[in-house]
């Protein structure tokens, strides 16, 4: 049985004050933590699925696609297409940028000639607003650029570099 709101308990809005605490752990599970293994010894690592031959970056236990377990770990290369690009005034932590932050997804290379990388690494590229502004970042073959000391988590890659 529905109970209508009168008139006069519309004119005032009830307000709670609540803080909660939490505390959030992630664990990163086997793929995402053989990835990051990966990229403290220099390398990128997908997952591939046989049936359809599709790698996947960053890994995936099972394909989308064919709907199975993935079958293998297979290196990748460090160098790739740039997909899509976007420029943030805004930093990781809300702050206002004087420059803009660069990032977009990179469609990395395989290793070998049949695979095929989906669907890309979403990460910073090393280019100017500009290109970014007129497009011409876009379809730009890119590489990673690797830090000197590397801990196994995303920013052991500093960036995606023009070549």
């Amino acid at each position: 049985m529905e109970t209508p709101l009168k008139k006069e308990e519309l004119k005032e809005p009830i307000t709670i004050s609540y803080k909660p605490y939490a505390k959030y752990e992630y664990s990163a599970g086997q793929s995402i933590s053989r990835y990051l293994e990966g990229l403290k010894e220099g390398k990128i690592i997908g997952r591939k699925c046989n049936k359809c031959g599709r790698v996947y970056v960053p890994p995936k236990m099972y394909c989308e696609d064919c709907f199975k377990p993935t079958d293998e770990w297979v290196e990748v290369k460090d160098e790739g297409i740039v997909e899509t690009a976007v420029a943030s005034f805004i930093s990781w932590t809300r702050e206002r940028l004087e420059e803009p932050g660069i990032v977009g997804t990179i469609r990395l290379f395989p290793s070998k000639e049949n695979d095929y990388v989906f669907p890309g690494v979403f990460h910073r590229i090393c280019c100017s607003y500009d290109e970014v502004r007129n497009m011409s970042i876009i379809g730009k073959r890119v590489k990673a650029v690797w830090r000197s000391e590397r801990k196994g988590d995303i920013d052991d890659i500093e960036c995606f570099k023009v070549i």
